[in-house]
């Protein structure tokens, strides 16, 4: 594997070395090489380099090469799967999905690429703009500067890198430190079928340096950042006068009515809180139990819980592998006895074994145990009962977040007053808040962030409308 940093077309050396661990069993995989602040801005200067080739290269060749490099991905599933499982400690066929899920998204963006258009502008509807001709069109902003989190390595990389060469732009991408092979595997990937020199250029290492050494460069025109909502403020706070799209966190709230089909609704919650070991910013945490089943629905979704295999995440048979370090199980484990010790009840789960947490359910959980208040990113959900629907929808909404919630019931009046009432980028119905579809549009409201991600709308936020006004002769 290169050095995992891609500049101007070339695998250069870089800094300090960077170890990438197994998260499951500790062993160093690959060791890369960390950039310094002037890799950081060779990267840049080879993507300013690369720009206008890219903003002229004809919509058909970008749709060309997205669509191959598609293809791609679906011969090396096996391959990107398995180091997927290493670098993250995702279950083995989840990473499979995520490997599909990616190909779609270039696939996707292949055929966006041809859709990239404007619309002509009546100017004669206003009598200054008689005898005017006027049309807008979407030109690419030029930079765009990409970080992405660990715990989609592949599918949150491809959400950045595949729009934005369907818009024409250069992009420089900085994975997460622990996860960067899988963005090494999908640059390499991307050479070979053709991607024009500076392109895509790849960089390594922290945030706090690396990541703010790239957002702070006057030369980047558009930021797509996806994590905590914490980087996230920083970002905005460094960042200057540039588009930015964030992707930031949630406390995926879940209402479930009395008519809803409880056997689902627990097998279904089970996995939307567990998946990735709980490390997905739209796993399930508060679930809203109406009072005359709420009793029924903790026991039905500790069963279903309990029933999940936890273990080696290569092995076929595991759903849920190791968190991404022990101290964020150490901190999940925490979290849960804090809330146990306040009144919480452990119906499933509440166990650590080193980096594993396993997935646990609570119940008579309150809004301010922080297993409730915060994103606890970890397999960890907490059950409590309301009386009247209303209720229910207000304490779903009582929260700083607003990414993606869900309401499971039969009732249609319900259905759409909850549609009305929930301050949320998506509201998912009889479905959990972890759903989503690659094309659609992705993203949260409040402190969950700015902008949508989803291929089209992430084309829409790396390019800029120009305006043409044509005057016509006398």
């Amino acid at each position: 594997m290169e050095s995992g940093l891609l500049i101007g077309g070339k695998w250069v050396s870089g800094g300090e070395p960077l170890e990438v661990r197994n998260k499951y069993s500790g062993a160093v995989v690959q060791t890369l090489a960390c950039a310094r602040k002037e890799d950081v801005s060779a990267a840049v200067a080879a993507a300013v380099k690369a720009a206008p080739a890219m903003a002229e290269w004809p919509a058909h060749r970008r749709a060309d090469l997205l669509g191959r490099t598609a293809k791609k991905l679906v011969e090396r599933r096996e391959e990107l799967a398995k180091t997927i499982v290493a670098e993250v400690g995702k279950a083995l066929r989840i990473a499979r999905v995520e490997v599909d899920r990616a190909a779609a998204v270039f696939e996707l963006a292949a055929e966006e690429a041809k859709r990239i258009h404007g619309e002509t502008v009546p100017l004669d509807a206003v009598p200054s703009g008689e005898g005017y001709f006027g049309f807008w069109q979407r030109r690419p902003v030029g930079v765009v500067a990409a970080i992405t989190p660990f715990n989609f390595p592949l599918n949150l990389v491809a959400h950045k890198v595949a729009p934005s060469i369907a818009a024409g732009n250069a992009l420089v991408l900085k994975p997460a430190e622990n996860t960067p092979l899988s963005a090494v595997l999908l640059c390499q990937i991307l050479q070979q079928e053709g991607l024009p020199e500076g392109g895509v250029n790849l960089i390594q290492g922290p945030g706090e340096s690396v990541g703010e050494w790239l957002v702070t460069d006057p030369r980047v025109a558009k930021i797509s950042f996806t994590g905590s909502r914490a980087v996230g403020e920083r970002i905005t706070r460094k960042a200057g006068i540039k588009k930015v799209t964030l992707e930031l966190g949630n406390t995926s709230p879940v209402i479930v009515a009395a008519d809803a089909n409880l056997e689902d609704v627990a097998k279904r919650c089970a996995f939307g809180s567990a998946v990735n070991a709980g490390q997905v910013c739209i796993s399930v945490q508060r679930i809203y139990g109406e009072q005359k089943i709420y009793g029924e629905l903790g026991e039905r979704l500790a069963s279903a819980t309990k029933a999940l295999r936890v273990g080696d995440p290569m092995r076929e048979d595991v759903d849920v592998g190791p968190m991404i370090a022990e101290k964020e199980a150490v901190r999940a484990e925490a979290w849960v006895n804090e809330a146990a010790a306040a009144g919480a009840k452990v119906l499933a789960g509440g166990k650590r074994e080193g980096a594993i947490y396993h997935p646990t359910v609570l119940s008579e959980v309150r809004a301010e145990m922080k297993v409730v208040a915060q994103e606890v990113f970890a397999p960890v959900c907490g059950v409590q009962s309301f009386a009247g629907f209303e209720q229910a929808l207000e304490r779903a909404n009582a929260s700083d977040y607003g990414l993606q919630a869900a309401v499971f019931t039969q009732d249609i009046d319900r259905v759409l007053h909850a549609i009305r009432r929930l301050d949320f980028g998506g509201v998912m119905i009889n479905e959990i808040p972890a759903w989503r579809a690659d094309h659609m549009p992705y993203g949260g409201n409040r402190q969950s962030g700015l902008g949508r991600e989803g291929v089209r709308f992430a084309i829409e936020e790396m390019t800029n409308i120009q305006m043409v006004v044509i005057r016509a002769k006398k």
